[in-house]
């Protein structure tokens, strides 16, 4: 639990610093602002990691229970956005998910829960289970990055445009990273449902059908949002609105079905 609790007050400390250096660094070169918070931002995520696998790969197998679950997922989407900000603005998503890993964190770390996985776990359910972790954390910058561009799109159409928006990037490069964070999501999502029809058996019997129905739903609109911007170049609002439209399916699939049968049922 050590490492848990050092892991959660690095993720808020690398928080404070991002923010400092987006209030008032803004201009300083590329090492003053990024190093610092890439090294932070390393230790957060390795306790975090630390924590993690203590919680997660026990004697009694792999846990998944619903927090473990949230923690882990909200590990990779912290590894992710720290990852891109080296290589595009993202700095003001750090804002939102590093203290939403450290929440996550706590949780598991307070109110521990039980979901082991089977020992005798297929290769390719395990597979099946990355892919699934890691579409639903890019999914999940997706969202987040859809909400920060709905802000902006409504400050410039009323004409009042904040200061903290005026630290954002332009809003046809957070169009862009959106697009980029759907397809790529939208394409992991695919694997993953691919390798779930493929491995899962007993679809009916493990009572998973309400999670295949909703995952599909949730990968056809994803697509769809694509398409209208390839094919009919769709923006702004009807963008927005569609991709959190799939991701409200998404939150359903997963977490809104591990909640169910582990604490309601």
């Amino acid at each position: 639990m050590l490492w848990g609790y050092i892991a959660i007050i690095s993720y808020l400390i690398t928080t404070i610093w991002i923010g400092v250096s987006i209030f008032k660094l803004n201009e300083s070169p590329f090492l003053t602002r990024k190093l610092p918070t890439l090294g932070l931002g390393a230790c957060a995520l390795v306790l975090h990691a630390l924590a993690l696998y203590q919680n997660t790969l026990t004697d009694g197998g792999i846990n998944l229970g619903f927090y473990n679950a949230l923690s882990l997922i909200s590990w990779v989407v912290a590894l992710l956005v720290i990852l891109v900000s080296t290589i595009k603005p993202t700095d003001n998503l750090a804002l939102i998910f590093l203290p939403a890993a450290a929440l996550a964190l706590l949780l598991e770390l307070l109110m521990p829960n039980t979901y082991f996985l089977p020992e005798s776990l297929s290769t390719g359910l395990r597979l099946h289970i990355l892919l699934s972790i890691t579409a639903y954390s890019l999914l999940t910058i997706a969202a987040v990055q859809a909400i920060i561009f709905a802000i902006q799109e409504r400050q410039l159409r009323n004409k009042h445009p904040t200061k903290s928006m005026r630290l954002l990037p332009p809003m046809q490069s957070m169009e862009d990273l959106l697009i980029q964070m759907l397809a790529i999501g939208f394409f992991l999502l695919s694997l993953s449902l691919s390798s779930g029809l493929m491995f899962v058996s007993d679809i009916f019997n493990q009572h998973l059908s309400h999670k295949i129905v909703f995952s599909i739903l949730a990968w056809f609109i994803f697509g769809l949002v694509l398409w209208g911007r390839w094919a009919w170049g769709w923006r702004g609002r009807k963008l927005i609105r569609w991709t959190l439209g799939g991701f409200s399916l998404l939150i359903l699939a997963y977490l809104g079905s591990k909640l169910v049968y582990e604490f309601i049922l």
